[in-house]
């Protein structure tokens, strides 16, 4: 384990792996004309300390997104079919708190306990937020670019584990030093 430097704000290499892998993405995205902000967001989550850590939070992320995406789209659709115009209505409070039961349960059955926060937003977003005639895209949309995102800091975390940047940084200030 490292220990925690004196100064707790600094630019570490997770830091700047984190916001490359960003930054990666989203021009990733710009060149196939897309938003990149839920892969954006894919890699944030994904980007861990290590590779263990990095599957962790963004399987957490990943699989809420995906069940709470699921669930989402299945209950919107009973939802419109009492209320097609969709809006808000006290009835969303139902699909509301049947999803909520069964994304605690799904992840718990999954042991993906870390999942139940970001799928509990992705729900609530399609269910509180979304247009009628776009829920289905928006959310499979949802699960693809998350999916991509943390995907992508899996590879890059993969490429880059910390032993191997600590090793070229070592050689680079060694290089610098004897210069």
């Amino acid at each position: 384990m490292t220990p925690m430097p004196t100064n707790p704000l600094h630019i570490g290499q997770r830091n700047i792996k984190t916001a490359l892998t960003a930054c990666l993405c989203a021009f990733v995205y710009f060149l196939i004309d897309r938003n990149p902000t839920f892969a954006c967001i894919g890699v944030i989550f994904g980007m861990g300390s290590d590779m263990t850590n990095s599957k962790l939070h963004g399987g957490n992320r990943f699989f809420g997104t995906l069940i709470g995406g699921l669930l989402g789209m299945v209950l919107f659709r009973f939802y419109i079919i009492f209320y097609p115009e969709g809006g808000l209505h006290p009835f969303l409070l139902v699909p509301l708190f049947i999803g909520t039961v069964l994304l605690i349960l799904f992840c718990q059955w999954f042991h993906w306990v870390g999942a139940v926060q970001p799928g509990g937003v992705v729900l609530c977003i399609i269910l509180f937020n979304t247009p009628v005639e776009t829920y289905i895209s928006y959310s499979l949309n949802r699960i693809v670019d998350t999916g991509i995102g943390v995907l992508l800091a899996l590879l890059v975390n993969a490429l880059l584990p910390r032993e191997r940047l600590e090793n070229w940084l070592s050689v680079f200030h060694r290089k610098k030093v004897s210069d």
